[in-house]
């Protein structure tokens, strides 16, 4: 019961802040967010050029010039639908961010309960996979909406950034989770991994605080 409490509670502060989170994005203007959300604005020429000339390939996927959602004429690549893409990426980056906390308040409830697990308390074990298979829902839902967002307007900036230090951190919290899922799955066979399925759990948990807050503040 005190676990759930525990677990009720965190996950009330997350919802919490994230309605927060939304409610502060819908009332900024957008060239007043942070790097992650101040792309959105307009091309003043026909002569701008419409795609930024480096985007990651997900992105080159659906929006790139030959990408799938250029077979459809409302995404056809023009001025107008490129400022619609616009409104789209802001919703996508805006959800990513809710999402992004959501996750964290669901690490914190499943380093609570899976500390419990370690020592010997079984009776926890369903709550604990339960948590874990919404995290990884929450997570790679979290990564995809970043990853397959159309792309900005504009190249970001030469030197350092938010942005920057937000992908850096993201290629290490990212990675840690592929590993925490590969060793949960070995832990039965081989619970001399635990301390390494921990240590992995905890870098994905550090990285990813690390690259929310280095956007957020």
């Amino acid at each position: 019961m005190i676990f759930m409490k525990t677990i009720l509670s965190v996950f009330v502060v997350v919802l919490a802040f994230s309605m927060q989170l939304k409610a502060q994005s819908d009332s900024i203007p957008a060239n007043n967010q942070n790097d992650l959300l101040s792309e959105i604005t307009s091309p003043k020429t026909d002569s701008v050029q419409l795609l930024p000339s480096k985007i990651i390939f997900t992105q080159k996927l659906l929006w790139g010039e030959n990408g799938l959602m250029r077979k459809f004429d409302s995404f056809a690549l023009n001025k107008e639908n490129r400022l619609k893409e616009m409104k789209i990426r802001r919703t996508m980056l805006v959800t990513h961010q809710i999402l992004g906390f959501t996750t964290l308040g669901g690490m914190v409830a499943q380093g609570i309960v899976g500390s419990k697990l370690y020592n010997g308390t079984r009776s926890v074990k369903d709550l604990h996979e339960a948590l874990a298979g919404g995290i990884n829902f929450c997570y790679f839902g979290t990564a995809a909406l970043a990853l397959f967002a159309p792309p900005k307007l504009i190249n970001e900036r030469k030197g350092y950034s938010s942005i920057k230090v937000h992908r850096a951190l993201a290629i290490i919290h990212l990675t840690s989770m592929l590993a925490t899922n590969i060793l949960a799955g070995q832990l039965e066979a081989h619970p001399d991994l635990k301390s390494y399925h921990r240590a992995a759990a905890f870098t994905a948990f550090g990285a990813l605080a690390a690259s929310m807050i280095v956007i957020k503040f």
